[in-house]
């Protein structure tokens, strides 16, 4: 391998391992970057209009801030009122599932008899529980208020939030304000004889990503309108708060539906006596599921990823497990940049001649 190369494989392996051991910190300067990506287009009209690329950038960040404080102010409300039915109807939910409960446990009691099972021990299956459930909930709250302690009052989740309120406007004032700059000192830095190719890639990831983002977008719109309306429609309690919250999560493939179905089966579980409302709630997902799959994905995002469904679950786990939340949302991103990257390199190779069509058998 040429020593050229062999520096370029160290850089790229430093700088993955930068990022990695930088990821707590990473998400500001992330969101920065991609709303500066996302306005720099009409950044692009402002100035051509004459209008001072700072006055530009200040402009469209405070317009930016104006839509998500009207926004937060128009769903505030509504949340808040959801919120506040869940801990009112927390006694009511609390018997709703000891009912279940109890149900449950004279089911598997009545098999334990039949097959002669022994679950529980030659006790009844209520003081089986009677008497194991306080230890296991003792233990597993005494764990969740651990964990949510850590997480309120640990520094690092208090860094991260301030610097996510007060740093990602800044990050995306400059990289907004100079985004031409940049683009051109970058651009200036191409190898010469290679400056045609690579220009010609990153157009095809600037157009792919940009596709994406905003085929995505539209996407978790028309899927938060149609889960809070679906749920709604059902009956089912906070189906509103549960709605928005999928069809925010959908930007992440897989994991907004996912979350959303089994957090509304389970609240449906609880709050209907019979099967039908439940099997309802159930059906508004999959009708989701399909709606998106079959007609949504195709229309609004296309195949400007180009990714196999499985290669796109193992982007996400792999960036959540080297990432965390950060890694779910730039998987997708980041597997599509690398998509057109080796597509490029499969084109180099079939004109190649290491590849030749007209040697081999038959």
């Amino acid at each position: 391998m040429p020593w050229r190369s062999v520096f370029w494989v160290v850089l790229l392996a430093l700088a993955v391992l930068s990022l990695w051991r930088l990821s707590d910190i990473l998400l500001p300067f992330v969101a920065g970057a991609t709303i500066a990506y996302l306005l720099n287009p009409l950044a692009h009209r402002l100035v051509a209009l004459r209008v001072p690329r700072g006055v530009t950038a200040i402009g469209l960040i405070l317009l930016a801030s104006l839509v998500l404080v009207v926004g937060i102010a128009l769903l505030a409300p509504m949340i808040q009122s959801q919120v506040g039915q869940l801990l009112a109807s927390l006694p009511q939910t609390s018997e709703g599932l000891a009912r279940r409960v109890q149900d449950l446990l004279g089911w598997v009691e009545t098999l334990d008899r039949e097959y002669n099972l022994n679950l529980f021990e030659g006790r009844s299956a209520k003081d089986f529980v009677a008497q194991n459930l306080p230890g296991v909930i003792s233990e597993q709250a005494a764990r969740l208020v651990r964990v949510v302690a850590q997480v309120l009052t640990g520094s690092l989740a208090l860094v991260n939030l301030l610097s996510l309120v007060f740093i990602t406007p800044v990050v995306t004032f400059y990289l907004l304000r100079d985004w031409d700059d940049l683009v051109a000192r970058l651009d200036s830095w191409l190898p010469r004889q290679s400056v045609v190719t690579i220009r010609t890639q990153v157009r095809e990831i600037d157009r792919t990503l940009a596709g994406y983002i905003r085929g995505q977008a539209t996407l978790c719109c028309v899927l938060a309108t149609y889960y809070a309306i679906g749920l709604g429609l059902v009956g089912l309690e906070f189906g509103l708060l549960i709605g928005v919250a999928t069809g925010v999560l959908s930007f992440i493939p897989y994991v907004g539906a996912l979350i959303g179905l089994v957090s509304s089966v389970g609240l449906a579980f609880l709050q209907f006596d019979t099967w039908l409302p439940i099997a309802l709630v159930a059906a508004v997902f999959f009708t989701g599921q399909i709606m998106e799959g079959y007609v949504l994905q195709p229309v609004l995002v296309g195949d400007r990823v180009g990714l196999h469904p499985v290669w796109v679950i193992f982007a996400l786990l792999a960036g959540g497990s080297l990432f965390g939340f950060l890694g779910l949302l730039l998987a997708i991103p980041v597997a599509a940049v690398a998509g057109v990257l080796i597509r490029f390199a499969i084109d180099r190779y079939l004109q190649s001649p290491l590849f030749d069509p007209r040697i081999g058998p038959p």
